[in-house]
């Protein structure tokens, strides 16, 4: 059944990271890189650090916010 698990989760990480390397629009790009977080963190977890685990959730949706106000701020320029 962990076979099963992980083979699921590497392919959610390395669909998320071919949708961030093919995606040319920057919030696409964003939400494929969230799609390979999605597929990175339960591998954390099955290692046993959840401290980490629950750091790396934490701290990806606060740079997400962060980047995404980035990319705002540079579009509102670039018009």
């Amino acid at each position: 059944m962990d076979e099963i698990l992980v083979v699921l989760f590497a392919a959610v990480a390395l669909i998320g990271a071919a949708g961030t390397y093919f995606q040319r629009d920057r919030f696409n790009k964003l939400i494929a890189v969230g799609i390979t977080f999605g597929g990175i963190v339960p591998f954390i977890v099955a290692r046993g650090y959840l401290d980490v685990a629950i750091v790396v959730s934490l701290i990806v949706p606060i740079t997400t916010i962060i980047i995404l106000l980035l990319c705002r701020r540079r579009d509102a320029h670039d018009a």
